[in-house]
């Protein structure tokens, strides 16, 4: 490990925008990664009612990807953010993915028991649990991200030019 440069200012990190960017799209691939496996491993649907369509699971994944991304950005904002703004971001981007779905498999049904069934498989079949987990592992990325000042690596005598 190097030590810093005391003849350059330290590296001002990565932006905010720029971490925001890597963690949503980390998300997202997080949580269709994710959804996938679980899928695939219980070999069920994950939402799994006939003539329903693939409408709910869009809208659930589009207000999931959402508030996400509003949620972190209002948390890699400051120059130095907290690590303790992750569960916040992974417990809102998985509540607000049920209502989501909730409101959506309602209005296409038109029945609340039916909603409310869909809603209650995504938390026992675990897909809520992976969408917090994802959400959690991509806002620490983010976070994580914005507070580094890693400088592009050097040779000792890349430096002796400038003198």
């Amino acid at each position: 490990m190097s030590s810093p440069d005391p003849r350059r200012p330290p590296s001002a990190g990565v932006s905010a925008l720029l971490a925001l960017a890597l963690a949503t799209i980390g998300f997202f691939a997080l949580a269709v990664f994710g959804l996938g496996a679980l899928s695939f491993a219980t070999d069920a649907d994950i939402i799994a009612v006939t003539d329903l369509g693939q409408g709910p699971g869009i809208i659930g994944m589009a207000a999931a990807v959402g508030v996400f991304a509003l949620s972190l950005w209002f948390a890699v904002r400051p120059a130095r953010p907290s690590f303790f703004s992750v569960p916040t971001v992974a417990i809102l981007t998985g509540l607000v993915h049920l209502a989501a779905v909730w409101i959506a498999v309602l209005l296409g049904t038109g029945d609340l028991i039916v909603s409310t069934a869909v809603a209650g498989d995504l938390v026992r079949g675990g897909a809520s649990a992976v969408l917090v987990l994802s959400a959690a592992v991509a806002s620490w990325s983010g976070v994580a991200l914005r507070r580094t000042r890693a400088q592009h690596p050097r040779w000792p005598w890349e430096e002796h030019g400038d003198e």
